[in-house]
Formats: structure tokens, C-alpha cells, sequence
């Protein structure tokens, strides 16, 4: 029981953060297309995320709440590391949870000035929150590989967030607004491609570590699903952007599937390339879990809000589900 907690701990926490980023990361990619949009149509974006951005922002909160409370130690070292793009993205998270109510009140005269506010939030904190995986993944080392790895990742992360986000709104959206989606998502496919190849050659480039789980025999045979199945998953979705009449026919939710598959190979694919660590070379997750006195306490809290959570979103993506219609401000 005591071996098997901190692995349940850091499962959660992980599964929690991947959430995070496929449902937040829609809400933030079209914030990030927002200013290429007609009024109108930045209302219907607009209300295709009004039921669910604040539910998919539990899912960051968990996260760092499992981090905090069963790996204390580890949160200590990486929210100081992290201190500055932490509070960058909070800012830009702020700024865009503001925008989005204060341009439903503010006259016609003033709502620009939202939208922009909407657009610079979702940019900041997608570029926030590149920039700490990037940090992250690099143990958290303050040299210029480092740095720039971060900037790499802080730069090429909002592509993919505007893929989603282009892919949410082809699901739940119609007419024009779903043909711009079909050009947004395909403007930004060879974007996204391009950083998930420099991301991919450079993650072992600057981890001495990594390049070693990855590229030593038998492992390297392994692995080789994960690679391939990230680049099935990028060509299939290339292949439908490139056939508006199939995604006209109701295959645009196959993008959007298409994207979840890159999200999770990614995340097994870092999960092998940290385990046993929870910081790079510096601290396996045993050693920074809390006592297993602790741990026990605590286990039970997470193994019941973490399906309650998962069950709640579930309800409400249902309840929501369909098409999105214009935004009323009656």
C-alpha cells in the first residue's frame, strides 16, 4: 500500500493536468482565434464555451491540489522555479475570466475593448503555461538550453490549443462560422506539426536522461507506438481538414479525437521519460511523496472528487451537447 499511493497520487494529478489541457485548451484557442472573427461570430464562440470554461479549470486546480498535498516537497521546488510564468498565466487567466463577463455588460461601444482583453488572456496564460512544461521537463535547470527549450514549447504550445479550438468549434458550430473553423484549423495543422517535430527532436537533445530511456535498446522497440501513433493521428487529421465535405457530413468530432490521441501519446510519452522522477534528476516521486500516514488520509478525498469531477463534466458536456446558437443578452 505504501509503494502503491505515491504512484496513485502522481496518475491522478497527471490524468487531472491532461484534462486540463484538452478541455482548457479549447476555451483557449478560441480566445486566440476570437480576433479573427466578424461580431457576430465572436459572439457564437463565445457562447460555444460559456457552459463548460469554468468547469475545465477544476481540472488545473486538482492538479496542483494533488501536488501540494501528497508531493509537498516537489510543490515547493516547482512553484518557486515556476514563480513567474506561474503568476503570468494566473494574470492572463484573470484577465480573461474578467473579459468574459464584463463584455456581456459593457455597451457596443466598449465590448471591443473585451474582446481583446478575452484574445490577450487566452495568449499570455497558453504561452504561460508552455513555457513552465518546457521548464519542467528540463528539470527545471536555469541555463540557456533550458530557457530556450521553455521558449520553444511557450511558442509552439498555442498552435495546438487553436487547433483545438478550432476543432471544438466545427463540432459545435454551423454555416459560415464552421467553414472559418475549417480554415483556422487548417492554417494551424502545419503550425502544430512543426512544433510537435521540433519539440520531439529537441526533448532529448537538452535531457541527457531522457535520450537515454528513449533510445536504448530493448526500450527504443517499445516505445515505437507512441511516435507512430502521434503521426497517424496528425496525417488523419490533415487528411479531413483537407475534405470539407467529410467534416460537412459530421466527421469533425474525428479531429477533435484526433487531437485528444496526440494529447495522451504525449503524455505517455513524458510520463516514461520522468518515471521514477517527479523532477528530472533531482527528486523521484517516493522521495518527495508525504508520509503514507498521510497519504492513506488523504487517498480517500481524491478517489472520491476525482470521479465525482470527471462525472459532473461528463453531465454537463451532455447537457450542452449540440450545436451552439447565437448569443442572447437577455
Amino acid at each position: 500500500m505504501t509503494e502503491f499511493l505515491p504512484v496513485f497520487f502522481v496518475f491522478a494529478m497527471g490524468l487531472a493536468l491532461l484534462v486540463y489541457v484538452v478541455l482548457d485548451g479549447f476555451d483557449l484557442g478560441i480566445g486566440i482565434l476570437l480576433p479573427l472573427a466578424s461580431e457576430p461570430h465572436k459572439d457564437v464562440m463565445i457562447s460555444s464555451i460559456g457552459p463548460f470554461w469554468d468547469a475545465n479549470e477544476t481540472w488545473i486546480v486538482l492538479g496542483v491540489g494533488i501536488l501540494l498535498i501528497a508531493f509537498p516537497q516537489a510543490h515547493g521546488i516547482v512553484l518557486t522555479a515556476l514563480y513567474t510564468p506561474v503568476t503570468i498565466m494566473l494574470f492572463g487567466l484573470i484577465l480573461r475570466g474578467v473579459a468574459f463577463d464584463f463584455r456581456v455588460k459593457a455597451g457596443d461601444d466598449r465590448r471591443g475593448l473585451w474582446n481583446n482583453a478575452f484574445f490577450a488572456g487566452s495568449l499570455v496564460a497558453s504561452m504561460a503555461q508552455g513555457w513552465m512544461l518546457g521548464a519542467y521537463i528540463t528539470g527545471l535547470q536555469d541555463n540557456t538550453t533550458s530557457l530556450a527549450f521553455a521558449a520553444l514549447i511557450a511558442v509552439t504550445l498555442p498552435a495546438l490549443y487553436v487547433m483545438l479550438g478550432a476543432a471544438w468549434l466545427m463540432i459545435k458550430t454551423e454555416h459560415a462560422l464552421f467553414e472559418h473553423a475549417m480554415r483556422w484549423g487548417k492554417n494551424a495543422w502545419l503550425p502544430m506539426g512543426a512544433g510537435l517535430l521540433l519539440v520531439s527532436v529537441a526533448t532529448p537533445l537538452v535531457s541527457s536522461e531522457i535520450a537515454a530511456r528513449w533510445f536504448t535498446l530493448p526500450n527504443a522497440i517499445g516505445l515505437v507506438p507512441i511516435p507512430v501513433t502521434c503521426a497517424a493521428a496528425y496525417l488523419g487529421i490533415g487528411w479531413l481538414l483537407r475534405r470539407p465535405d467529410v467534416l460537412r457530413a459530421g466527421y469533425a468530432k474525428a479531429v477533435f479525437i484526433g487531437l485528444v490521441l496526440i494529447c495522451l501519446m504525449a503524455a505517455f510519452g513524458l510520463a516514461y521519460s520522468l518515471y521514477p522522477d517527479i523532477i528530472l534528476g533531482r527528486m523521484t516521486l517516493f522521495e518527495a511523496a508525504a508520509h503514507s500516514s498521510s497519504l492513506q488520509f488523504i487517498f480517500w478525498g481524491v478517489a472520491v472528487t476525482l470521479p465525482l469531477i470527471a462525472a459532473y463534466s461528463i453531465y454537463v458536456y451532455r447537457v450542452f451537447g449540440g450545436k451552439t446558437t447565437a448569443l442572447s443578452y437577455e
